[in-house]
């Protein structure tokens, strides 16, 4: 998993947060496209990002996987730089390990 810097750093606590919900989605898939994603990028995140990344995981696996994997169009709504960096990270993940 991740390291964290301080335990003390309200930032660090949200990341931290934010780790264990992208690892405990509830569809395996999600878990690791959304774990393996937010574990490379935690640290690179400010607060506006993680708020950005709890909205994103706010919607439910099922719609997610569907739009993450291009079966069916995201909306407006989530269809932001971030999303598409997710969906650009999900096609570049190697599931062979």
């Amino acid at each position: 998993m991740t390291d964290f810097i301080s335990e003390n750093d309200p930032l660090d606590k949200q990341r931290r947060r934010l780790v264990f919900r992208a690892w405990h989605r509830g569809i395996k898939e999600m878990d690791l496209i959304l774990g393996q994603y937010v574990d490379k990028y935690v640290h690179q995140m400010n607060e506006e990002t993680i708020k950005e990344m709890e909205f994103i995981m706010s919607f439910e696996d099922r719609d997610l996987l569907t739009w993450v994997t291009g079966e069916v169009a995201s909306p407006e709504t989530i269809n932001t730089p971030l999303f598409q960096d997710i969906i650009d990270y999900r096609f570049r993940m190697d599931f062979t390990n």
